[in-house]
């Protein structure tokens, strides 16, 4: 039996540790076991450290005894995408044409956030070969299964940190999202998933997906992802684009949404077929906020398909991440990787600058429907987790995982504040998140949002079945 320990937020660790209750050591011990017996089944790290993390976990333990907790996470278990680099270890990115030799010995701005604050890193989660599509297998460390049903998987690109933390291995996660990253894994497997604004956490070293891809947080609820906010966000020399801090946003979870215009699109207004057991949970999530004083509009923004313009800059970015390697290495990789690099090759200068021109276009489009609603509502997902190890759906008629994300990857276009909120679960007992997208730096709103729906009651859903 595993410690209750692995169910609590980081805000009920912290309050442990406060009115000693149990030690930082306590709840690093039950999330290590809890790795132990979830990993043959789920798949979910990479590399666990349990040596590192109970020494963090015992000074930690030390600091609170004399009443000094070293800043915002002290003691807090946490887990870290294998896209990040993580001081004293390899970043092997899910592929074999990574050396694990050398010195490793920087950080990631977030991740060394997390370690000013005291956090304890139990380990590094799954990510398809450098994060390239929406679940999570590779050659080099395998499939990861979904929590709820490990046969079907757990998304991706941030796979193993949704499916650490909706099993309790860690309270937080640091994932990446350049085309719903964070939020699909996190949908599918039951959990709080945000990709704030574009450079509101600083990156490095930067993605070669360009200015797609953001740093998110992962986490059991949206009051965990705003102190995780306050400590990942801010300023960092190497990332020429960051932002500032994300100030004022705890402060302002406890306002709700009485008075919030918030616009409903359930389908795109048709462009998507979404499943009924998701659309029917969405719409309850969204009778909740309208229960909790929202005004609601069903409206659609005014968006088309931006599929091509995404593939164009994807694609391209994933050709010139395998532009350096050899004829033999990219033998090795995984075939969809080297199909996508192979016609983002073949784009023309033109082309590349037709895809940022659709972009900055979308991005107006939906700046001013911001004018209009405070927020923006829809299904993260039309669909709930299918099959492990396809990146499509069985007879879907699919070619990539951009068929079936629909409602995630425009909002990396835009760079825009997204979170998913788990919303209920499908006939099988899979999870349905609802997303929630704010306009550009209102990061605050759209938590405040989440943890109301969290407050009321609305996001809560059965957790995994007991492993």
């Amino acid at each position: 039996m595993t410690s209750p320990l692995t169910d609590l937020t980081a805000h009920q660790l912290l309050a442990g540790y406060e009115h000693d209750d149990f030690t930082p050591v306590d709840a690093t011990l039950a999330a290590l076991e809890r790795i132990e017996v979830a990993q043959p089944l789920v798949n979910a790290f990479v590399r666990v450290d349990a040596d590192q993390a109970l020494a963090r976990a015992r000074a930690s333990a030390e600091r609170w005894r004399k009443g000094e907790p070293q800043g915002l996470l002290d003691g807090v278990p946490v887990t870290v995408k294998d896209l990040l680099l993580q001081r004293g270890g390899p970043t092997l990115r899910g592929s074999t044409t990574v050396r694990s030799e050398g010195g490793w010995d920087e950080d990631a701005p977030s991740v060394g956030r997390l370690r000013a604050h005291g956090a304890v890193f139990l380990g590094k989660t799954t990510s398809p070969e450098f994060g390239w599509k929406g679940v999570t297998d590779s050659a080099r460390h395998g499939v990861t299964g979904n929590p709820y049903d490990p046969a079907r998987t757990a998304g991706g690109s941030s796979g193993g940190s949704a499916a650490a933390v909706a099993l309790g291995a860690g309270a937080l996660s640091l994932g990446t999202d350049g085309g719903g990253s964070v939020r699909i894994p996190a949908s599918f497997c039951g959990i709080f998933g945000l990709k704030p604004t574009y450079g509101r956490v600083p990156l490095y070293p930067s993605s070669p997906f360009g200015t797609l891809s953001h740093v998110g947080t992962m986490t059991r609820d949206a009051a965990d992802a705003a102190l995780m906010l306050d400590v990942i966000s801010g300023e960092d020399w190497r990332d020429w684009s960051h932002l500032g801090p994300a100030d004022g946003v705890r402060g302002a979870l406890s306002q709700g949404v009485k008075g919030l215009r918030i616009a409903y699109s359930p389908s795109f207004g048709g462009q998507v077929a979404v499943r009924p057991a998701v659309a029917s949970a969405v719409r309850r999530a969204v009778g909740a906020l309208a229960g909790l004083g929202a005004y609601i509009e069903e409206s659609d923004p005014d968006i088309s398909d931006p599929v091509e313009a995404f593939h164009t800059l994807w694609f391209s970015g994933a050709a010139r991440l395998l532009q350096p390697l050899g004829a033999h290495q990219r033998e090795s990789l995984d075939p969809g990787l080297r199909e996508i690099a192979g016609i983002g090759s073949r784009y023309s200068a033109l082309q590349y600058l037709a895809a940022v021109d659709t972009r900055m276009e979308l991005g107006r489009r939906l700046g001013r429907f911001h004018t209009s609603y405070d927020l923006l509502v829809t299904p993260t997902l039309p669909i709930t987790a299918f099959e492990a190890g396809a990146e499509v759906p069985a007879h879907s008629g699919h070619r990539r995982w951009t068929g079936w994300t629909p409602f995630t990857y425009p909002f990396n276009l835009t760079q825009q504040p997204a979170a998913t909120v788990p919303c209920g679960v499908d006939e099988s007992g899979m999870p349905v998140g609802v997303q929630l997208i704010g306009a550009r730096h209102a990061d605050g709103l759209v938590l405040r949002a989440a943890h109301a729906l969290y407050e009321s009651g609305a996001a809560t859903i059965p957790g995994p079945p007991a492993l």
